[in-house]
């Protein structure tokens, strides 16, 4: 769910993988790697990403994201 859910948040923010890279503080390769499924990712990266999207991390490992996205408005 992992990498939907960062291509959807990704997609809200009108972002590009560079982007959310940058605002990350993580390489746009490492990036598109976790969201193509061929990298691990470590807890504490997914908490960058979490923080650079605004969410809570529990949404990028949200089964239902859809309905947590709806629930906000």
């Amino acid at each position: 769910m992992l990498a939907l859910n960062l291509k959807r948040l990704r997609a809200i923010h009108g972002w590009s993988q560079d982007t959310l890279a940058l605002e990350a503080g993580l390489d746009r390769t490492f990036v598109a790697h976790v969201e193509r499924l061929r990298r691990n990712i470590a807890l504490d990266n997914i908490e960058k990403l979490a923080v650079a999207l605004g969410v809570p991390l529990a949404w990028l490992l949200e089964v239902d994201l859809a309905s947590q996205l709806q629930d906000t408005g």
